[in-house]
């Protein structure tokens, strides 16, 4: 398992990467954009938070556990994120459409992060939104023939896959850490939000997921199977350090 300083390590050479081309023209049809340019504006808007309640929670954390490193790599990872979010706003730009200030599925997880001060949490919804953006991505990346936003889709799946990575490892140091009372009410608690969240994410952004070939069934599907990958796997650690007896099987509520 990476540590802190060996995820530091990772995002500092991955923020060198440059995996898009700007010099390319962007060309998308009237009846793409039709098809993504709401979904696509509000998911930017997302993407920009200044992640100021997620360093809070990371440092005290950070204090609770003596891992000085952690801070630092939520902060790489947060820059990370606001790549993103600078990455699809400048195509924005580049194809004359406004970025957008307010969307309702923003301002309704923007109030959320606010209420929240737990790492624990804080790490179980990022898993939940990262798992759905690399649906939502891929979905955006086939509905379009534009050179330019399959270019930004990519760089922003390949970057996904290590921040579920990055999250879940910390997620199954948060979760051994509890007693086993707690660990078998939360892995419960986990699945609920898991579902829950992931189906306003579809009602926020259906029309990208159906422009992608993603219709609602497809989608269960597929967020079933980042469940199994993600959450059902948060007590992995604890099956390696637990007895045997102290194991338990999750099923999925679908």
């Amino acid at each position: 398992m990476q540590t802190s300083e060996d995820w530091i390590a990772w995002f500092r050479q991955n923020a060198g990467e440059q995996r898009i081309d700007w010099s390319i023209q962007p060309v998308i049809t009237p009846e793409e954009k039709k098809a993504v340019l709401h979904s696509l504006q509000a998911w930017q808007l997302g993407e920009t938070s200044d992640g100021r309640h997620l360093m809070a929670a990371a440092h005290r954390y950070s204090a609770a556990t003596d891992d000085k490193a952690y801070p630092q790599a939520v902060l790489l990872f947060i820059k990370e994120e606001q790549k993103h979010g600078n990455n699809l706003g400048r195509y924005l730009d580049r194809i004359g459409e406004a970025r957008i200030s307010r969307n309702w599925g923003d301002t309704l997880f923007r109030k959320i992060r606010y209420w929240n001060t737990s790492m624990e949490w804080w790490t179980l919804a990022v898993i939940t939104v990262e798992s759905t953006a690399q649906v939502y991505y891929q979905c955006l990346k086939d509905a379009t023939n534009c050179a330019l936003l399959r270019q930004i889709c990519t760089d922003i799946l390949i970057d996904e896959a290590y921040h579920i990575d990055f999250q879940l490892q910390r997620m199954q140091m948060i979760y051994v850490a509890h007693n086993r009372v707690a660990r078998s009410w939360r892995l419960y608690f986990y699945q609920v939000f898991y579902y829950g969240t992931i189906t306003v994410v579809w009602l926020a952004h259906r029309r990208v997921f159906a422009a992608g070939g993603v219709g609602f069934k497809k989608y269960l599907r597929k967020m079933h199977a980042k469940f199994r990958k993600t959450i059902q796997r948060i007590p992995a650690k604890a099956y390696r350090d637990l007895a045997a007896e102290e194991l338990m099987t999750i099923k999925p509520v679908l």
